[in-house]
């Protein structure tokens, strides 16, 4: 019987390379439930992390009381993780839930009908509209919606009010995702498949703790490590996380030094002859410049700046210059960072250099952290133009307005589009004065969290929050509206690798709540907006209305749908875009003909200088980039901006556990996930506790320039001089505010971003460390992961146990049928190899 709370990653089914992973169908159904007792299995995907998990979910008398993996889909052969298992129905199965819209009156929120919130809102914009014109406003949305939502929105702020100040929280977690394939290749859009664990020859994580963000994913890579012909791994990240404990080669870099490690890989492979120079003549541009910037980056140059040994530098080197076939995966780590673009950018040049793009095991997964960051980016709810058409070609702009119906003017393209980090400073500043945010929680995710909270109490800020629950944020808006979640409606989304899946509704959302689709049409409807010729600007009676809709937006560009229907979706697996005529079941790879999408006429973007972020523009792109050919674009290594000194003589980074998802919206409801990390901590190494004179347990007090936390601290396996922290810890559990002892990581996060991806910089900040307090116990933190203490502090640890209150099974087949045909369903005879504990999950 196996504990998918401390067993993360499940059994293992190993498997060789190049061939199938094995079908493993993961289950977890409520306490006395039994699947006899089910009235229907409804179709969907999992929306905990970035990785797309298909999985069924379990009805009964009206309500969702389980989850299993579905067996036949090509993202996840029937397995979940503990997120999907213990907080995906559960998280929304609480009675914490909004049901009645809310709106603030003598500085408090109360109940009242919809009439009267929508009301409040449309009134509040058409007054702005009409006084300040479209500036005005801005809207802040997620990771999480449906594509449908994301290109509602993207219609209403783009063609019905003409605002640029339009943006995601995906611009905190992988917008450098989609810059570093702008700069490289053109578009946006993941060359890879996750199919490329199955056959590589090394896998190689760049800032990417897989193991707890995409743990599913994570287990395919560990079946293929106890396969007969184990992939070399190896591993950048600060931590001694799971994926370094089974790494070759271990670069636990100082934070803030990723340019110059990847300048030197480069340097090596160059060096050595380790390149194909016949693809790089025939399908790149831009090798002289990239061989006069690493010209002097030798492995000992970049040990000295990055504190690793010169040797792990050179033999990391020679694993990917001498392997037939390499993965790369790249995460926060080099996304939160600095020179976050160029760092990334080199990750697709070193693939590049050695032609290892298009093939089986020869691919890159510019990673996502969110469910739907994907169709956020493809359908321009962050800003981009929809269908990754370029702003600044004015053909695109022109597609988009006949598509529309709308005059071209009104659709921002003057300048590039505003970036969250800006929006908030507009707000701040007073120009951005109605501020719409859906489905995320910027009061505990955005760095600098005391200045956040002031720009969203500002009483000249009108604030519109739509959520599942009462959040940080929602908690200082001026309208509140209850949201349906997960398994309460319709639409498809995608994930990292292009698969896209279709979720139906299972349940009715609970009380008054209603789909993020159903607010934005009843927004427009109610501001008036039409087309040219008069008609409502959005006329969609549903969901698949909009995903239609969607479809001719998409038609003739790199992420094409047009191939892709509801019915099509249903009953089997998800299909990677793009899916067309050309393309019927979808495309696995991309660039597999060295045909990258870098015609200046259908671009997504001419790219940028990756030390300044200044546009190249297309008269510059047009005279110095062939059509069709990728891109080695480059820059030297800069220090971080905010370095220690004697003051603050510590690094700060920041970043995940396995047990929960962003701010615990849901996670923290869900009780094996909150008993496993039940709150906040932080990470030192041995070295520095020691000099500290700190124990395991003890309160200590991080203070940055910005702000401090006060936590209990665990000595876990991390570089010297370094402090971790999780950043999913905010305040809705304790009272709603930081009160005297402030948890959340991103108090002393700093405003500082990548000039190409405008991401922030959450890996670096100077900080440092003070005692305040003995130790009661150990440190809150989990016993199974990355965070796990050091042998020396183990014999005073509890074990991690999650009080799991469901029934979680595994049931493996150990040779998968081939193409997972619709007949095998997940209660197939096999082998049952493990469950949990019963209860009833989710419940406080």
């Amino acid at each position: 019987m196996v504990d998918r709370i401390a067993e993360i990653w499940g059994t293992r089914t190993p498997y060789p390379r190049d061939g199938l992973w094995p079908v493993r169908v993961d289950q977890a159904l409520a306490e006395g439930v039994t699947e006899a007792d089910i009235d229907r299995w409804v179709q969907s995907a999992c929306v905990l992390c970035s990785n797309g998990c298909a999985c069924d979910i379990a009805v009964k008398d009206g309500a969702m009381v389980g989850i299993r993996g579905r067996a036949g889909d090509l993202v996840n052969h029937g397995r979940l993780g503990p997120k999907g298992l213990f907080a995906s129905w559960q998280g929304m199965s609480h009675p914490d839930r909004l049901t009645r819209p809310l709106i603030r009156e003598n500085g408090e929120l109360v109940e009242c009908d919809w009439d009267t919130a929508m009301n409040r809102i449309t009134e509040r914009s058409r007054e702005l509209l009409r006084t300040r014109g479209p500036l005005s406003h801005g809207f802040y949305t997620s990771g999480q919606l449906f594509i449908e939502e994301y290109y509602a929105l993207a219609i209403i702020g783009k063609a019905g009010i003409g605002t640029p100040h339009m943006d995601g929280n995906t611009r905190l977690c992988t917008a450098t995702a989609a810059a570093a394939m702008k700069e490289s290749f053109g578009a946006d859009g993941q060359p890879g498949s996750y199919t490329d664990i199955d056959s590589c020859d090394a896998i190689f994580l760049y800032g990417h703790n897989m193991a707890e963000t995409q743990t599913v994913l994570w287990s395919r890579v560990l079946d293929r490590i106890e396969g007969p012909d184990r992939p070399k791994v190896v591993c950048v990240d600060p931590r001694d996380t799971e994926v370094a404990r089974h790494a070759d080669v271990h670069l636990a870099v100082r934070p803030g030094t990723n340019m110059a490690l990847m300048n030197a890989l480069i340097h090596e492979v160059l060096a050595n002859g380790w390149w194909d120079e016949e693809y790089v003549q025939a399908h790149t541009t831009g090798l002289e410049q990239l061989k006069a910037t690493v010209a002097d980056w030798t492995p000992e140059k970049a040990a000295g700046i990055c504190d690793v040994s010169a040797d792990d530098i050179r033999e990391a080197a020679r694993i990917f210059g001498t392997s037939a076939r390499v993965l790369s995966t790249v995460l926060q780590g080099f996304y939160q960072s600095a020179q976050a673009t160029a760092s990334s950018c080199q990750v697709n040049n070193l693939h590049l250099l050695r032609g290892l793009l298009g093939r089986p095991g020869c691919g890159i997964l510019q990673m996502n952290g969110q469910p739907t960051a994907q169709n956020n980016r493809e359908c321009g709810a962050d800003g981009d133009l929809p269908g990754f058409r370029n702003w600044e070609n004015p053909n695109h702009v022109q597609e988009l307005a006949d598509l529309w119906d709308v005059d071209p003017l009104t659709i921002p393209h003057w300048a590039p589009p505003t970036h969250a980090m800006q929006i908030f400073r507009y707000a701040e500043q007073g120009s951005i004065e109605f501020l719409w945010i859906s489905a995320t929680n910027p009061a505990v995710s955005m760095p600098d969290l005391s200045r956040i909270r002031r720009i969203l109490e500002k009483p000249e800020l009108f604030v519109v929050v739509q959520d599942l629950y009462l959040t940080e944020t929602a908690q200082a808006a001026d309208v509140v509206l209850p949201a349906a979640g997960w398994g309460e409606k319709t639409g498809t989304f995608t994930n990292v690798n292009r698969t896209v899946h279709l979720s139906d509704k299972a349940v009715d959302p609970p009380g008054e709540a209603h789909t993020d689709l159903d607010i934005f049409l009843d927004y427009s409807k109610r501001m008036g907006f039409t087309t040219l010729s008069g008609a409502p600007l959005l006329s969609w009676s549903g969901p698949e209305d909009g995903f239609r809709a969607w479809q001719e937006c998409s038609r003739g560009r790199p992420c094409d749908y047009t191939g892709i229907s509801y019915d099509r979706l249903r009953g089997g697996s998800g299909i990677q875009w793009p899916c067309n005529e050309e393309n019927p079941d979808g495309r696995e790879r991309l660039y597999e003909d060295g045909v990258f999408a870098t015609d200046p006429d259908y671009c997504e973007s001419y790219g940028h200088d990756l030390l300044t972020g200044a546009t190249v523009g297309s008269e510059a792109f047009r005279a110095t980039v062939p059509a069709g050919r990728a891109i080695l674009k480059t820059a030297d290594y800069s220090p971080p901006h905010e370095e220690p000194d004697s003051d603050y003589p510590m690094r700060y980074t920041t970043g995940r556990t396995a047990y929960h998802f962003h701010t615990r919206t849901k996670t923290g409801r869900s009780r094996p996930l909150r008993q496993a990390a039940p709150s906040a901590w932080v990470e030192l190494g041995p070295n520095d506790a020691q000099r500290l004179g700190i124990q395991e347990g003890d309160m200590v007090r991080v203070s940055s320039r910005r702000g401090k936390i006060e936590v209990p601290v665990r000595i876990s396996d991390i570089r010297d001089n370094t402090v971790f922290a999780p950043f999913h810890y905010g305040y809705w559990d304790a009272g709603g505010s930081p009160g005297a002892h402030p948890t959340a990581a991103n108090e002393l996060t700093l405003t500082e971003w990548d000039p190409v991806s405008k991401q922030p910089v959450f890996k670096n900040a100077a900080v440092k460390v003070e005692k305040i307090g003995h130790a009661n116990g150990p440190a809150p933190a989990p016993t199974t992961t990355a965070s796990r203490p050091v042998a020396a502090a183990r014999n005073r640890m509890r074990p991690t146990v999650g009080g799991s209150d469901a029934h979680a099974t595994e049931q493996v087949d150990a040779v998968p049928p081939p193409h997972f045909p619709e007949a095998i369903k997940p209660g197939a005879s096999a082998p049952v190899f493990s469950g949990a504990r019963q209860g009833q999950v989710g419940r406080p």
